[in-house]
């Protein structure tokens, strides 16, 4: 079966697989804690998907507003909060939903948040610079003064992206631990380098060995960010930029690194005295 939008079951269905895409673990989680632990709470994060950084946040003591536009995403973060609840009770308490369009998001209450967290890749998702420039200023807003804003984004080398021609290639074959399925995605990638897009599709087919397969698939436009761009939006946003580095373990970027983590201050009161 091929998603259609507004298919329900097929949204539902991609949000799983998204959870199968990223059994992987990227290794950004504990960036995210060591940043918490200097910062404090409240976290906001934006686009938080099915919970794969706010439930650990959320274990950790801390409290974790969650912000996606994609009700099938948060409907799996509920049922995970409830699933933890079973044996944590305090962990669904601390992790607060808001379904809402990140762009122009104003929460009550604030600027309240400690550090406000926009992870792995989410703001390429936003197809115009005013977007992205409009979710960090989002962070700015919302974030108490002296908080901090962490921004992770992937730097495609220009050989990778000269090989983005929109031939399918197989990205993985892997069990779905929720269903017991096998899971077999193939993806094609467009570069359209006068714009600075890539135009994402991936295939999904699912079925047991040997069975009939399910198919869905998943299409996503990609606005490609440099880390100078990056960096002169957070401060256009109101954020100071303090560290910008090239993995989780902050290490300074250089050249050829995959990808560009951006740490921002909101001018404030002083912060801890290092981030490094």
């Amino acid at each position: 079966m091929t998603d259609v939008p507004g298919n329900l079951e097929a949204a539902a269905a991609l949000a799983r697989l998204y959870d199968v895409d990223l059994l992987d673990d990227p290794g950004d989680v504990d960036l995210y804690l060591a940043l918490a632990a200097r910062t404090g709470g409240p976290i906001l994060e934006l686009a938080a998907g099915s919970g794969r950084i706010a439930i650990p946040l959320a274990r950790a003591g801390y409290e974790v507003t969650a912000v996606d536009i994609d009700p099938a995403m948060l409907a799996r973060l509920r049922h995970k909060l409830e699933e933890a609840a079973k044996t944590e009770p305090e962990v669904g308490g601390r992790v607060h939903l808001v379904e809402g369009d990140l762009v122009g998001l104003d929460l009550p209450g604030s600027p309240r948040f400690g550090l406000a967290v926009f992870a792995l890749n989410s703001i390429l998702l936003l197809d115009s610079r005013d977007k992205q420039r409009a979710a960090l200023e989002t962070m700015a807003r919302h974030l108490a003064p002296g908080g901090l804003a962490v921004v992770d984004v992937w730097l495609p080398a220009a050989h990778e992206l000269a090989r983005y021609d929109g031939r399918l290639s197989l990205e993985y074959v892997r069990t779905d631990p929720e269903t017991d399925l096998l899971v077999t995605k193939t993806a094609s990638a467009e570069h359209e380098p006068t714009r600075g897009h890539v135009e994402l599709t991936a295939i999904y087919e699912e079925g047991e060995q040997g069975g009939p397969a399910r198919r869905w698939v998943r299409q996503d436009r990609l606005r490609l960010l440099g880390p100078e761009e990056l960096s002169e939006m957070a401060q256009d946003a109101g954020l100071i930029v303090e560290v910008l580095a090239g993995s989780y373990d902050l290490e300074p970027l250089v050249n050829h690194d995959e990808r560009a983590i951006l740490i921002g201050r909101r001018r404030g009161r002083t912060g801890p005295a290092s981030l490094l």
